[in-house]
């Protein structure tokens, strides 16, 4: 299938090229290697990636998941696991910021509690001027939703509409967001709880430039202080009674993309690892040994079994975006991709030592960007605990002898 060039009114990108096509392998291989050359710069500062996010404009890719009539791609999971790959295998943080683009607009269409209006508004923006959009959910007091709580963030019913106030925490792309999808309580006697979309220009909004962590330090997770925003009554686009029970907001489609495209990234991460490794030992000509360290079987062994890893990382990636796997299935590629690609990039810092941690060589970048893994939803005791209880759940078959 190919990618779709039409392009909404007013629109910059250029035309999408087939995802097929060595044109858009080329593509892809110009961007991480472009993106990897400032990924140090952005991670030493902890500065948002905007340059990044133009380029990936420039070429269509933040609306790729948008649908074709509305002048995106419409992209299938396989393609978006490609793009954002190859973008993370540059810079990981950009890539995050796409992975939430991406899971957004792959589901906005079908959200029939949205207007239609505002639905088609948020994806002509993101095809014509590149406009991101994020959901913030996480709080201080609640920490993540998928563990549970009604949120502290309260929107207040005034006659034209609503006044939002509260707190969020680890706002990704907060810096670059055009639209936040705020998750909130009504301040109603029988609260209803949901999504209240906001313009990020919208007054009373406020960034505590907060975000200063290990790793992923690109990111912009910063917080972001609501104080009486006002909301239009029509951008409360998905609120119910909070008794309503809603064991997700992500639908097994959503699950299954949220855990590939998360799973890509670290993946992403851990083949750049693999890559600096593999040239390093290359180059690295001990006196006493009067060869290149690729020379000694110890080394060309750790190669093996980092490449070993990578090799079921692609098995499964590709099986679950092109839906060989079951659904129920999805956050256990996650748990083993992610696990994956921690592994393969221990391996080589444990094999080479000190050079592994100098801040000048960007396996200590990789290293620590992909330990960040373990920190998204759904995290891995979570993943773990629900596949045992499903384990348990299912019929005895009789005692195994």
């Amino acid at each position: 299938m190919s990618l779709s060039t039409v392009q909404a009114p007013g629109a910059t990108t250029r035309g999408a090229l087939d995802p097929e096509s060595a044109e858009f392998a080329d593509l892809l291989q110009q961007l991480s290697e472009e993106f990897a050359a400032t990924a140090a710069h952005y991670d030493r500062h902890s500065e948002f990636p905007h340059a990044n996010l133009r380029r990936l404009h420039e070429h269509g890719l933040l609306a790729l998941t948008v649908p074709r009539a509305l002048g995106g791609s419409e992209a299938t999971l396989a393609q978006a696991r490609r793009v954002i790959g190859a973008v993370a295998r540059g810079e990981p943080s950009t890539a995050l910021v796409l992975v939430m683009q991406y899971l957004q607009h792959s589901r906005l269409q079908q959200n029939q509690a949205w207007p239609l209006h505002l639905r088609q508004q948020l994806a002509r923006e993101a095809v014509a001027q590149g406009a991101l959009i994020n959901a913030l959910r996480v709080e201080p007091e609640l920490g993540t939703p998928a563990r549970g709580g009604l949120p502290a963030t309260v929107a207040q019913r005034v006659d034209n509409g609503w006044l939002l106030s509260g707190r969020k925490i680890y706002s990704t792309g907060i810096p670059g967001l055009t639209w936040l999808a705020v998750w909130a309580r009504s301040d109603e006697p029988e609260p209803r709880v949901g999504t209240w979309l906001v313009h990020r220009d919208s007054p009373g909004i406020r960034i505590e430039e907060t975000w200063d962590h290990l790793g992923m330090r690109a990111t912009g997770s910063h917080d972001v202080i609501f104080d009486q925003v006002w909301v239009p009554l029509e951008q409360a686009v998905d609120i119910q009674p909070a008794d309503v029970p809603r064991p997700s907001e992500l639908d097994s489609k959503g699950v299954l993309w949220l855990a590939v495209l998360l799973s890509a990234i670290y993946d992403g991460v851990a083949r750049a690892a693999r890559d600096w490794l593999l040239g390093w030992l290359a180059q690295r000509t001990p006196a006493n040994l009067g060869a290149p360290l690729s020379s000694l079987p110890r080394f060309q062994e750790l190669i093996g079994r980092i490449d070993a890893l990578l090799l079921s990382n692609r098995v499964l990636l590709d099986a679950a975006a092109e839906g060989r796997i079951a659904p129920g299935e999805a956050t256990q590629v996650k748990y083993l991709v992610t696990s994956n690609a921690i592994s393969a990039v221990e391996l080589g810092l444990e094999a080479i030592g000190n050079p592994a941690l100098a801040r000048g060589n960007p396996i200590e970048r990789h290293y620590r960007d992909v330990l960040c893994s373990r920190i998204h939803t759904p995290q891995n005791d979570a993943i773990l605990g629900a596949v045992g209880r499903a384990a348990f759940a299912l019929p005895s078959r009789g005692a195994q002898v």
